[in-house]
């Protein structure tokens, strides 16, 4: 039997109707934890390869995040959505983005009305977006490139122009995004009452973005929450770097004050190390090596 694609599998995913949770993973160690632990899809956001990369988001290349996605994606068997950016230029740049990401093995990808090359200042909530035709011109050549080569892969159109310009322009550009073969939407509602009413204004299906520990008073929501207000899916964006920096430069600070590291028992580092050697299957390697170069030293004939 063939193997399913990452885009195929996506696609059935979406047909199920089913709620997807995304979380943002930083390394492929991470994929694999999330794929042990039910999670049925990873998401490769700017924010977390931007931050893990120390050059932040609006400073990567395409190739950048296309090879960070593919480190990940060819890790795990259950599919990518990766954060493209504004499609790393104007529309024909959109085209090529779209390609590389499919040729990488990612599911699908997220472009958004955010002028390009973007600025330091989006992480202040400052967002230079581009004129509506604009970014409707690179949706309609980048799902152009998809057909081209891979139908199945998901184009997903972002706007945020939520903050600035209020939700009905956001939800007039996934509209329109939607028209010209957008597959599912992204917009950033500003507070519960925006939340809610998103989902019943757009023609695409909604994706909600969960950005912890944001400055700006963005509502945070449970899955079931989100489901039950219409959204089909949650990309969490800063769940594993935050995480593990928080818990790294916890760890450090201990040690250098007390000289040891009480956060784990003995019985937990065995039981951790154990798990990390089984994701990254040292357990094969160690039957080849067995069967091969070190067959003198296990007797082995």
């Amino acid at each position: 039997m063939a193997k399913q694609s990452a885009t195929s599998k996506l696609r059935a995913l979406l047909k199920r109707g089913k709620f997807i949770y995304m979380p943002a993973v930083i390394d492929p160690l991470g994929g694999r934890v999330a794929e042990r632990n039910g999670v049925k899809a990873v998401y490769a956001g700017g924010y977390a390869t931007g931050s893990s990369l120390a050059v932040t988001e609006p400073l990567l290349t395409m190739t950048e995040q296309v090879d960070f996605a593919k480190r990940i994606a060819s890790a795990c068997s259950i599919p990518m959505i990766c954060d493209a950016g504004a499609g790393f230029g104007e529309p024909l740049h959109a085209m090529r983005t779209v390609r590389e990401f499919i040729r990488a093995g990612i599911a699908g990808i997220h472009i958004e009305d955010q002028l390009y090359p973007k600025r330091a200042h989006y992480h202040k909530y400052v967002a230079h977006t581009i004129a509506v035709k604009e970014f409707v011109d690179k949706i309609e050549m980048a799902c152009r490139a998809r057909d081209a080569i891979d139908k199945k892969f998901v184009m997903i159109a972002r706007s945020d122009t939520c903050r600035f310009e209020g939700l009905g322009e956001a939800i007039n550009r996934i509209n329109r995004a939607a028209d010209v073969g957008a597959d599912l939407g992204l917009v950033f509602p500003c507070n519960h009452k925006e939340a809610l009413a998103a989902p019943t204004k757009s023609k695409l299906p909604l994706i909600w973005v969960q950005s912890r520990g944001n400055r700006d008073g963005r509502p945070l929501y449970s899955n079931k929450q989100l489901q039950e207000m219409g959204y089909i899916g949650c990309i969490d964006a800063q769940i594993h770097i935050g995480i593990s920096y928080y818990y790294l430069d916890k760890a450090l600070r201990e040690i250098k004050r007390s000289g040891k590291y009480s956060g784990l028992t003995e019985d937990q580092w065995v039981q951790t190390r154990q798990q990390i050697e089984d994701l990254c299957d040292l357990e094969e390697y160690y039957a080849v090596e067995e069967d091969t170069v070190e067959e003198k030293k296990w007797g082995r004939r």
